[in-house]
């Protein structure tokens, strides 16, 4: 009876060789960690640059929706107010004299004839739906110094909605000093004008700007602008010295500013 012989299972490698096998798969799985922590990095930090530009794409959408909204909101109120005036031409075109509010341009012209630094009350006659009011307070001219003469009682409710710290006098400006009785406690330090001055006669208008002067400091100016070429306030007789500015053409239509002051 034959027996067979089985080999003796080897023992393997030699200690060098295993130790040098080791060193090898440590060395690869050192690189193969660093390879995935890199990996990682990476993947972390494009999801970061991801998320950095979807948030800067989300914040210009957000701020081009609210300039959006903001341009939507002063159209319609501009709108608004052009319909406002127009109704107010239409119902009395003597008192109105214009179908359209003064634009922006027009407006900061005539504010910046005022000395914001002067302590003390400005009036305005004829504000409107209150686009001078708004270049006046840019100015530097705080809210609760404004005295606002108004005819109309609908702009007078829009002028105390939208600028509720002035004074909002609702009365006749050709009857200044009686409207303004027991609202002006100071002289004020300019006067502003809108009204359309030619829709009345030259001895209105210079009574006018003679009881305007009354409830003025020395020096202060009166400030009208006007569509046409000549001096709204009659200036023959009237002991006023003016000035005039260049034409405010980005207005429509193109206008000039008239700055009037007592001669002392």
């Amino acid at each position: 009876m034959s027996s067979t012989v089985r080999p003796r299972p080897t023992r393997g490698t030699s200690l060098a060789a295993r130790l040098g096998q080791s060193r090898v798969a440590a060395r690869i799985e050192g690189e193969m960690r660093v390879t995935a922590a890199d990996l990682v990095d990476s993947v972390s930090e494009a999801k970061l640059k991801v998320a950095a530009v979807r948030y800067k794409v989300e914040g210009e959408v957000r701020n081009t929706a609210e300039k959006f909204k903001t341009r939507v909101n002063e159209a319609k109120t501009k709108l608004g107010d052009e319909a406002r005036f127009i109704k107010s031409w239409i119902d009395s075109p003597l008192r109105t004299g214009s179908v359209t509010p003064s634009g922006p341009a027009l407006a900061r012209r005539m504010a910046s004839f005022v000395d914001p630094d002067l302590p003390g009350p400005v009036i305005e006659i004829g504000p409107g739906t209150g686009p001078v009011t708004e270049a006046l307070i840019e100015r530097g001219i705080s809210e609760d110094r404004l005295i606002l003469v108004e005819y109309s009682p609908e702009f007078c409710k829009l002028l105390r909605e939208r600028f509720p710290r002035a004074t909002v006098v609702e009365g006749d400006a050709y009857a200044l000093s009686k409207t303004l009785a027991g609202h002006l406690n100071e002289k004020a330090i300019a006067l502003v004008s809108s009204l359309p001055l030619f829709t009345q006669p030259p001895p209105m208008r210079t009574a006018l700007a003679k009881d305007a002067f009354t409830l003025l400091i020395e020096g202060a100016p009166f400030i009208q602008f006007t569509y046409s070429v000549i001096s709204p306030v009659p200036r023959k007789g009237s002991h006023l010295k003016a000035f005039v500015s260049d034409w405010v053409l980005r207005n429509i239509p193109p206008a000039r500013v008239w700055v009037y002051r007592q001669v002392l």
